[in-house]
This record gives structure tokens, C-alpha cells and sequence, in this order.
């Protein structure tokens, strides 16, 4: 089969022939449909010191995809040949106490998908039966894709109660638009969304954020004084990483305001400590989702009516994967996903 690989050590990726995994037992063979990149997978393509620390080569990356199955190896009993599905990226061991205990999120032993080992840049992907995620009512392909950072979306957006509140939302990468969106169909009165493209920000706009704030050029507060936000931001969902992202969000918090952050930093972060005290602020850090909760909450979004299908600005044919990931590391886009039959969007 195809496959888009870390051949070696180094910068780039390879299409290349590789032998096509099996179903083994407790597993499901899947032809791969739809595959989205994400910013871990431009880490591997760049082979940064993140990615030199982490990855072994070689490596088929690519989590974020929805596909056909078409082979069940023995001892699966849910899934079935010609299910439409997506996959939870992180294999647990099912033994550790987060894992007896349901938390399987938490679990210490985690094997991420594309990461540690083999995933769904290629023309099949075997995943176990517990990780695929059945999509059992008609749905777009190219959302399917995108389960994976829709989940982290729905984690952080729904990780405290929304309804009537006011949200910052720090960051309007995909996953910070996609929690923006949740935030907004879960019942929040206003959504802000704070960062530095025009084009991002144009597109949290269009998926539902209430005010946008380009912090180069325009102010947080006036934009708070203008949706009467007297005594500042409910809930916060720090998606950036950046230290001034949080930063803000902690001096614009109302008492007893709420945090949740998904964003990593690439450095060390300084916290404003005496604010997060004396406001009795909550700091609630997000990762991954959970299983398979968020699944449920994601499928049911979708069922009331939330439309994320504006987000995927970007289509190209596996063969254009080149093209692909200089248009995701570029920031002009939404998602952009990978088609495996090989159409074009966009």
C-alpha cells in the first residue's frame, strides 16, 4: 500500500510502498477515506526537538481520519465490515488505576497513534476494536476526518458549565474555533475569541464567535465593555500555548472564574499567582478526550445542528501531500484534510 512516512530521521515526509497491516486478533483493518493534519504531524514533517525527541523512524504519522472497514480479525464483535468509522488516537493499557478506575484518559501508559506507532497516513490503518468510534448516521466525510480535534474542542469547551456565560476563548487555531463553536451551541450568552490573523479570526466569525479581537490592533477590555461584561470573562479556554495568551485570560477573569487549557506552552510560563488567589480562580488542564465520553458530546453536536463542515477549508489528493502541509503550516486555512480516492478542494 501507500504510505506517507518518516522514512529516517530528518526533515520531510516520503510516499512510499509499505506492506499493508492485518487484522489481528481484536482488530479492524480500515481503507483510510479522509486523513486531517494536525500540528503534531507538521512537528514530524519539520523533525523538530520535539519530534527528534519522540518519534523513531520510521513512522507512518497521521491520527486525525475516518475510513471504511474492511476486514475484523478475530474476537470483534461490534464492529463490522462496511462500518463507516473514525478512531480514538490514544491506546490505553486497560490495567493502570485511571484505567480500572474509567479514566481511561488518564491512563499512564498511553501509545498515541501516528506517534508511537503506525497510523493513518496510508491507504489502510489496524486499530483495536475499543478505539474505532462507529459513525452509525450519515455524516461528511471530511468532519468524520476531524473527530480527533473536534474531541479536544468539546473536552475544553464543556469542561465547566457554559450556559448563559460569558467565554474567552484564547486562540482561534482549528481547535480553538471548533470550542468557540461548542461553547456558542452549548448555551454561551457571548463567545470572544482572541488572536493574531485576520484570517482565523474572520473564520471563528463565521462558525459562531460572538466578538473577535485581534490583539495586535484592538483591545480585550473594550471589547468586554461592549458586550457588557462588567465584571469579566466566566469560563476561559486558553488554546494557544502563549504566556500572554493566559495571562490575559487570568486578568480578565471574573471571581470564581474558570480556565480550561489545552494550548502547551513551548517555554516556561510565569502565572500571576496572586490574581488566581484572590479571584479563587480555577485552572483545569485538558488532554486529549475523554473516552468516550466526548465521543457522545460530539455526535450529539452534531445531531442538534452544529455544522463544523465550514472549518475544512482545504482538500488535496495524497499525491499533493507536499502542497497540504505547506498550506497547514501557512495559518491562511481552516483544517485541511488528505483524500486518500483523491479529489481536491479549495
Amino acid at each position: 500500500m501507500k504510505a506517507l512516512m518518516k522514512a529516517r530521521p530528518g526533515r520531510g515526509l516520503s510516499m512510499t510502498e509499505v506492506p499493508a497491516p492485518e487484522a489481528a486478533y481484536g482488530s479492524v483493518l480500515i481503507k483510510v477515506l479522509r486523513t486531517g493534519i494536525c500540528g503534531t504531524d507538521l512537528h514530524i514533517d519539520q523533525w523538530d526537538s520535539w519530534a527528534q525527541s519522540v518519534i523513531t523512524a520510521p513512522l507512518v504519522p497521521g491520527h486525525e481520519f475516518v475510513g471504511e472497514v474492511v476486514d475484523v480479525g478475530d474476537g470483534v464483535d461490534v464492529v463490522g465490515v462496511g462500518d463507516i468509522v473514525s478512531g480514538e488516537g490514544h491506546l490505553v493499557c486497560g490495567r493502570c488505576r485511571n484505567c480500572r478506575a474509567g479514566r481511561r484518559h488518564l491512563c499512564i501508559r498511553t501509545v498515541g497513534i501516528g506517534v508511537n506507532i503506525d497510523g493513518a497516513f496510508a491507504e489502510y490503518v489496524a486499530i483495536p476494536q475499543e478505539n474505532v468510534w462507529i459513525h452509525r448516521e450519515a455524516i461528511d466525510l471530511d468532519v468524520a476526518a476531524i473527530f480527533d480535534p473536534f474531541g479536544n474542542a468539546v473536552h475544553t469547551a464543556l469542561s465547566f458549565p457554559v450556559v448563559n456565560e460569558d467565554v474567552l476563548v484564547t486562540g482561534a487555531g482549528p481547535i480553538g474555533i471548533l470550542a468557540a463553536a461548542t461553547a456558542r451551541r452549548a448555551g454561551a450568552r457571548c463567545v470572544v475569541v482572541t488572536d493574531v490573523s485576520p484570517y482565523r479570526l474572520a473564520l471563528a466569525r463565521r462558525m459562531g464567535a460572538t466578538t473577535t479581537v485581534d490583539v495586535t490592533r484592538e483591545s480585550l477590555r473594550e471589547a468586554m465593555e461592549a458586550n457588557d461584561m462588567v465584571e469579566g470573562f466566566d469560563v476561559a479556554l486558553e488554546m494557544s500555548g502563549r504566556p500572554d495568551a493566559l495571562a490575559d485570560a487570568i486578568s480578565t477573569m471574573s471571581p470564581g472564574g474558570k480556565i480550561a487549557l489545552l494550548g502547551l506552552p513551548s517555554s516556561g510560563t510565569t502565572i500571576d499567582l496572586g490574581t488566581v488567589v484572590t479571584k479563587m480562580l480555577t485552572l483545569q488542564g485538558i488532554y486529549g478526550r475523554q473516552m468516550f465520553d466526548t465521543w457522545y458530546a460530539m455526535s450529539g453536536l452534531l445531531r442538534s445542528g452544529l455544522d463544523i463542515s465550514p472549518l475544512v477549508t482545504h482538500r488535496f489528493g495524497f499525491e499533493e501531500h507536499r502542497a497540504a502541509f505547506d498550506t497547514a503550516r501557512s495559518g491562511r486555512c481552516g483544517k485541511v484534510v488528505i483524500d486518500w480516492t483523491t479529489a481536491r478542494l479549495g
